[in-house]
């Protein structure tokens, strides 16, 4: 008989240690800009930190893959959690001796970026030797439910410990991957060899992941998708906090409308496992395309942040579920020994996209106005749409457990 998934004990282990981090690990991500300003009163240096992190974890993304299947992936997902520790706990010891600098802001953002990119894949990896292939699909939705809890509370959190102390956020960061290093501590993994290799061979091994990838329609189409509505809707939500701020609501308006992003994702995860049940996976793809699609040129119209926050609260709703069929197809498909490269192609592909997005965005509302570049949008979003709609690949998505 299956043990539900609240009774297994290193899928409980890894879901909490990690529930926490993400927590911590938001806070930080909304404290960083407030400290540079601070400091720097720079908006320029501001932007760079961030910018730091999402380089390093996309830079670092295929070679990490190639290591986190060479590597005991325990150990990878521990010396990241420790790594992050050390880092963050670094910063607010400068902080407490008023001796933050900006370099080593960047620094500290650059170990995390690195960190994410390790741990991300090592974590993906471990899920299939944690649960068996029937509850796989609960689990990755589950850990999308955790990631949208913490995103939520660690954005709320972030402002809040800062007003109290610009060390406070730094230094409840630290606890919480302190605390995710002993829960990991405690995750037992079931054996995995590991084959020692020349460090001269991870081009071969990054080549062979890439390779599995595209040789994959399904992983190929759905991946080329993904990374396509990414795109334009990055670029669409820089476009309408512009148009937003325009039109004058209010900043807290704003923060709400980005906060019903993540809420309606964690209302969504709840869902997935059911639907991912019920649903044909083309159903389950194609719905969120087509919502998101619906849903945007509506945002032209929305009177204030409330409405814009239930418009995007509904875009996200259907998210988890097409992540969750996607996730645990590609998981099931792929051999253990190509996992970690799976995940590591993936996360980069879609984070080119969520790079790329806001900077066509940002340059969109330079040469048209704000409703024309959500139209523009809304086009580029129907045009892929379409395609998942028409996509004979897509029809014959193989039905999971």
């Amino acid at each position: 008989m299956t043990v539900p998934l609240r009774r297994n004990r290193n899928y409980t282990l890894l879901w909490a240690g990690q529930a926490v981090s993400e927590v911590g690990f938001s806070t930080t991500m909304i404290a960083f800009p407030l400290l540079v300003l601070a400091i720097t009163g720079s908006p320029a240096a501001s932007g760079l930190v961030l910018g730091a992190d999402a380089a390093a974890q996309l830079l670092a993304g295929l070679p990490a893959g190639a290591l986190v299947d060479r590597w005991d992936r325990k150990r990878i997902m521990l010396w990241c959690e420790a790594a992050m520790a050390v880092a963050v706990g670094s910063l607010a010891l400068a902080l407490w001796w008023d001796s933050a600098s900006l370099a080593h802001m960047v620094l500290v953002a650059v170990v995390m970026g690195v960190c994410r990119a390790l741990f991300e894949p090592a974590e993906d990896a471990c899920l299939t030797r944690l649960v068996p292939e029937e509850q796989l699909a609960t689990a990755i939705s589950l850990n999308a439910a955790r990631s949208s809890i913490g995103q939520m509370a660690g954005t709320a959190l972030g402002g809040v410990l800062f007003a109290i102390g610009r060390v406070v956020p730094f230094l409840v960061d630290m606890i919480t991957h302190l605390i995710s290093l002993i829960s990991l501590a405690f995750l037992r993994v079931p054996y995995r060899k590991v084959e020692p290799a020349p460090i001269g061979n991870i081009g071969k091994e990054i080549a062979e992941g890439l390779r599995w990838v595209w040789s994959h329609r399904h992983v190929r189409v759905t991946a080329l998708c993904a990374v396509s509505l990414n795109f334009f809707f990055n670029a669409f939500y820089i476009v309408i906090i512009v148009l937003a701020d325009a039109r004058g609501v209010p900043a807290g308006q704003i923060g709400l409308m980005a906060a019903m992003l993540g809420f309606g994702g964690l209302l969504g995860s709840l869902v997935a496992p059911t639907l991912h049940r019920i649903l044909h996976p083309w159903v389950s793809i194609m719905a969120v395309f087509w919502m998101v699609t619906v849903l945007t040129p509506l945002t032209i119209w929305a009177p204030n942040g409330y409405v814009l926050g239930a418009l995007f609260a509904g875009m996200s709703f259907l998210a988890p579920t097409a992540n969750t069929t996607i996730n645990t197809h590609q998981l099931l498909l792929t051999p253990d020994d190509l996992r970690g490269r799976l995940s590591g192609v993936m996360n980069v592909v879609i984070g080119a996209a969520a790079a790329a997005g806001p900077a066509a965005g940002g340059l969109l509302v330079e040469f048209v106005n704000g409703m024309v570049a959500v139209l523009w949008c809304t086009a580029g979003m129907a045009a892929v749409s379409l395609l998942v709609t028409v996509s004979p690949v897509l029809r014959r998505f193989p039905v999971s457990v």
